[in-house]
């Protein structure tokens, strides 16, 4: 780990270097874990370089407080690990990845870190179960990382240092190569960032109210000014937009339905005044009814055209996370030769969309959802081309033992090289019992010497008494042809088919049919 000397945490040159790495604090907001920042947000401000508002954040969400209750707990955290601990800011470059971690404390050593964190009552719950949440625990891998530290001190404490929770981190192995992996999947994004539309809150347009309307009936209608006031709604209705576009467009067409709604249930209530004033006044209820019918038939058609646009956006908005994913694991395919990527869902953009209510928040859902699914693809892919490399290794003479690839180079590397060596073993073991059959078929098939006449028999009796004669007669002249005698037939068919099962047995007795099938018949002796 390289130290940034005379570097002070919060300081302009601390922020402007912040600005050109990928830091610890922003790990959680990488991964699309943090609660305060989302990974959109992060991009844009890293590619912006917008500092002012990049230095705004870290001033708010990272040096908030933090500070005060990092200088209180630090007395208590140095008892606990028995350590003088010192503030500093360190960088490593991993992978081509230009990292930097801000430490609240690191041992003298540098075998431990110390992370501080203003307590609140999730934080506090979770540490005194054990628990590192997924808002912390990229912070914490991404600065046992840099450090080279074995273990993370992780305490939550109070503005004026009381600790109400601590836990011991340690990093884990797969933990770790998601935080390398994700940086590698954000400075990907980041060199081909494009600036999108920045949708600030949505703001509904003004909507001017309706002029009071008034009836006065004596038997008949005195004064009304319903005519203007017909006019005027008539008007207003016209002018409303049911071309909905973002999210100030939805929220002024959702204000418009609460207006008209509002301007009916007005109307219903002048009419029961009039019939209470005078039952028989036929020109007025039917032009306050008309009024109300035009004012309903409007609130209906832009209340369903709200409804029926967002979920038109809704899936607007997923379909292009979908044809994006779709489009990495196609490239990820190609980069291993064939579409061995299995056909899997890797991501739940309808999950993530879950009450999500604006056209940001959507986008930043999908966009977060979309880069854990790459980064799922993308150790699958690397576990994949490691076992096509174990393939091409250890079976490269043996590829037609493998007809099932594209399911065994999903598995973990140890299972599938155990599995490519006793595939082999059990090849070669078979190859091997064949051949000998093979070797006693044919022995078996061999011409067998003729029994022995009688004048051989007694010139063997006598040879074996010891009274050898000149006149011996040739085994040969008994009329046999080879030497192999009938017991060294059967020993040589016993010694090749000892460990043979009962079913190897009948393939050697069919082999030696087929060859004796194919000999000419001998001639009789």
């Amino acid at each position: 780990m390289q130290i940034a000397e005379n570097l002070i945490q919060g300081s302009p040159e601390w922020l402007a270097l912040r600005a050109k790495r990928f830091c610890a604090s922003e790990a959680p907001a990488m991964l699309g874990l943090s609660k305060k920042l989302s990974r959109n947000d992060l991009l844009r401000m890293k590619a912006t370089g917008d500092e002012r508002e990049f230095s705004s954040w870290v001033r708010d969400n990272v040096l908030a407080n933090g500070h005060a209750a990092e200088a209180a707990a630090r007395p208590q955290a140095e008892a606990v690990m028995q350590e003088d601990l010192y503030p500093c800011t360190g960088m490593l470059e991993v992978d081509g990845l230009p990292l930097l971690a801000s430490f609240d404390g690191v041992t003298m050593d540098e075998s431990a870190v110390w992370e501080n964190k203003l307590a609140n009552a999730d934080l506090v719950a979770a540490l005194r179960d054990g628990v590192v949440g997924d808002e912390y625990w990229p912070q914490l891998e991404h600065q046992l990382l840099v450090s080279g530290a074995a273990r993370a001190y992780f305490t939550a404490s109070d503005i004026d240092g009381a600790c109400r929770g601590f836990v011991w981190y340690e990093s884990v192995p797969e933990r770790r190569a998601q935080v390398i992996a994700g940086w590698k999947l954000f400075a990907e994004d980041l060199a081909k960032y494009q600036p999108a539309e920045v949708i600030p809150a949505a703001v509904a347009a003004p909507i001017e109210d309706l002029p009071a309307l008034t009836v006065e009936i004596s038997g008949r209608v005195l004064s009304t000014n319903l005519a203007v006031w017909q006019d005027t709604v008539k008007a207003r209705i016209q002018a409303i937009s049911t071309d909905l576009r973002d999210d100030n467009d939805f929220a002024t067409a959702e204000s418009t339905v609460k207006f008209l709604e509002d301007g009916e249930k007005r109307l219903a209530l002048v009419k029961s005044q009039a019939q209470a004033q005078a039952a028989d006044i036929d020109t007025l209820f039917r032009s306050i009814d008309a009024i109300a019918a035009e004012m309903r038939a409007k609130r209906l058609e832009l209340d369903k055209l709200v409804k029926a646009r967002k979920e038109a956006i809704r899936g607007e908005i997923m379909q292009a996370g979908k044809d994006d994913l779709r489009a990495h694991i196609d490239g990820l395919n190609k980069r291993l030769g064939k579409p061995y990527m299995p056909d899997t869902a890797w991501a739940d953009f309808a999950g993530a969309m879950k009450n999500k209510r604006t056209v940001k928040s959507l986008r930043d859902a999908v966009d977060a959802e979309l880069a854990g699914a790459k980064l799922s693809a993308n150790a699958v892919a690397d576990r994949i081309q490691i076992n096509l490399n174990s393939l091409r290794e250890l079976a490269a003479d043996h590829a037609f033992l493998f007809a099932d690839a594209a399911q065994l180079v999903l598995k973990d590397n140890d299972s599938l090289v155990a599995i490519i060596k006793q595939r082999i073993a059990e090849h070669e073991a078979a190859e091997t019992k064949r051949k000998a059959a093979e070797a006693a078929a044919q022995a078996a098939a061999a011409p067998v010497a003729a029994a022995p006449s009688p004048a051989i028999a007694q010139a063997d009796a006598q040879s074996a008494a010891g009274e050898r004669t000149a006149a011996q007669v040739p085994r040969a002249a008994s009329g046999g042809g080879s030497m192999l005698t009938t017991g060294r037939m059967h020993d040589l068919i016993d010694e090749a088919t000892k460990d043979m099962t009962v079913d190897e047995l009948c393939i050697v007795l069919e082999v030696v049919k087929e060859i004796r099938a194919k000999r000419p018949a001998r001639a009789a002796a």
